[in-house]
């Protein structure tokens, strides 16, 4: 257990009002194999899938994960790069009553130790050796650090022994004879979840207390996530939806991304790299009609094409989300590719804002949208908890949890009583309606879109030898929105470079994109005149430093 459900009163509401509709996310690959059979569903870098296919692959991955001795109930952290394997396994796991737990690739050791220990994972999905790391030694020495069994599951060709397969389920059209020698035939006891059920754990962007909460989405909230989102846009049998961002990320699994496009009949094209050449070649090869991107990935992209005209490859809509978007970014990808831009501004709690496919150009380059279910309830409050035009933004509604997934504590500061949610984030409302993103209340850095925890940074950072405090802050940039920027106080005669830190948190497995990008050694943290660090301070020490150290 561990998930927090809706109040039976608001779970019959929303069902009554059309908003949950008790679908089954496993079920769905049948539904869709019914209506568009072999049309292609999803294609990588390698192969591809048609709707039919999709559906048997789903049927028998999720056989293989029961033969192998997971149950329905389990949870499952899912690993693996943009590829037609990961949109079978999440498909397969969901049929199979198993929750993924969706972790990014970049993570490693210390990220995914704490995703399987909160979440009695009772399996690791991996796809092996990719770009240079061995997902699968790492996958086992998680798994050596898990409080119960945690099996290893690969999807390619284990180079373990104690690791299982999960090609023979994967492949195209295995024999007969094969699925009967591998035990990926469908048993006639699949079971069925209930469709307010946990159907899999997104991770928050970042906490102010450490390592990223978990967030339970249910059948009944997620499938009316993406589905709403593909309506408004307009998705339908003619998308091409392009994945260039991690498919684990949110945004681009149900926003409505990988699952919107399924839903709509459309064709999913994953890539393994987000970088210009390799999407241009996937969107002119695959004749791409939508896609999504983080503010700092769209700037590259417009740097790629260097203000010339590139809307010969038929791009209709570009989303862009994941950090507040500069309104040059959105006038110079409406120039470039000639497209529809949308704004989505969203969390994995669930509230979704988007600008709408008709709105003004004024209102698209101003704004973040507004909510997008007539089911989502706002509220803008000021620091007394007061309504205001300008403060923290609160909400409740039908794909918004009550409660983190094992959140404990994390749940009383970031849920009320009667389940509104805090978002941390603090906007104004829009003469439009729509809401306007100027900051937020939570100590997080946001660089391209991910959300690194400072109180996560600084416990690492305190670990070093010779650290006696450490203080981590966002330094603006142009780029990326945001950079970590490090302030540390030494112990007595102790001396710190930053090539000292990055590899000093690298050997602690953290992710790459949490490593400090600026230092600058403090005689002693500065404190505000209620006693607590002023990051601002430290921010504009590591600005005004000529001499701060980067990378």
């Amino acid at each position: 257990m561990g998930q927090v459900f809706w109040p039976n009163s608001v779970a019959a509401e929303y069902e009554c009002r059309g908003y949950w509709r008790r679908q089954l996310l496993g079920d769905l690959p049948k539904k869709w194999a019914a209506r568009h059979g072999d049309r292609v569903a999803v294609v990588d870098d390698h192969r591809s899938l048609t709707y039919a296919e999709l559906a048997a692959i789903t049927e028998r991955t999720a056989a293989r994960l029961l033969r192998s001795g997971l149950r329905d109930g389990d949870n499952l952290v899912l690993q693996l790069p943009n590829s037609c394997e990961f949109v079978a396994l999440l498909l397969g796991c969901m049929r199979a009553g198993i929750a993924p737990v969706m972790a990014l690739p970049q993570y490693r050791e210390h990220e995914l130790v704490h995703l399987v220990r909160t979440t009695d994972a009772a399996a690791i999905a991996v796809a092996g050796q990719d770009r240079g790391c061995d997902y699968e030694q790492l996958a086992h020495r998680v798994a050596e650090m898990s409080d119960r069994r945690c099996r290893v599951l690969v999807a390619g060709e284990p180079g373990l022994p104690a690791s299982v397969s999960l090609r023979p389920a994967l492949e195209r059209r295995p024999t007969a004879a094969r699925e009967e020698a591998d035990g990926t035939g469908t048993p006639p006891d699949l079971p069925s979840p209930l469709p307010d059920d946990l159907a899999l754990l997104l991770l928050s962007g970042g906490t102010t207390s450490g390592a990223p909460k978990l967030i339970g989405r249910t059948h009944n909230d997620y499938e009316y996530n993406f589905r709403r989102m593909a309506e408004l846009c307009g998705f339908d049998e003619r998308t091409v939806y392009l994945a260039v961002l991690p498919a684990g990320h949110n945004f681009t699994l149900g926003c409505p991304g990988v699952l919107g496009a399924l839903s709509a009949g459309g064709k999913v094209v994953l890539v393994s790299s987000p970088a210009p050449e390799a999407a241009f070649a996937a969107i002119d090869r695959h004749a791409v009609t939508a896609t999504a991107l983080v503010p700092s990935l769209a700037q590259r992209w417009l740097d790629s094409v260097a203000g010339t005209r590139s809307d010969a490859f038929g791009l209709a809509l570009v989303q862009v989300g994941g950090a507040r978007c500069p309104e040059s970014v959105v006038t110079g990808l409406q120039g470039a590719f000639g497209c529809t831009v949308q704004q989505v501004f969203g969390m994995a709690e669930g509230l979704l804002n988007c600008t709408r496919l008709d709105d003004p150009a004024r209102i698209v380059r101003g704004t973040q949208g507004r909510p997008i279910s007539p089911g989502d309830e706002i509220r803008v409050v000021d620091a007394e908890g007061r309504p205001a035009e300008r403060g923290e933004l609160l909400t409740r509604g039908p794909y918004t949890p009550r409660g983190y997934f094992r959140g404990g504590t994390h749940n009383s500061r970031s849920f009320t009583a009667d389940g509104w949610y805090r978002t941390g984030d603090i906007v104004r409302r829009h003469p439009s309606g729509n809401l306007v993103v100027e900051g937020r209340t939570k100590d997080l850095i946001n660089r391209n879109g991910e959300k690194i925890s400072a109180a996560e940074v600084e416990d690492l950072a305190c670990l070093i030898p010779g650290v006696r405090a450490a203080v981590a802050v966002p330094v603006p940039d142009p780029a990326t929105g945001e950079r970590l920027g490090l302030g540390v106080v030494l112990r007595h005669g102790n001396g710190l470079d930053l090539d000292q830190v990055r590899t000093f948190l690298t050997g602690k497995g953290v992710a790459r994109f949490k490593l400090p990008e600026y230092l600058h050694v403090l005689p002693e943290i500065p404190l505000t005149p209620l006693g607590k660090p002023d990051k601002k301070k430290v921010r504009d020490f590591l600005l005004a430093d000529r001499s701060v150290e980067t990378v």
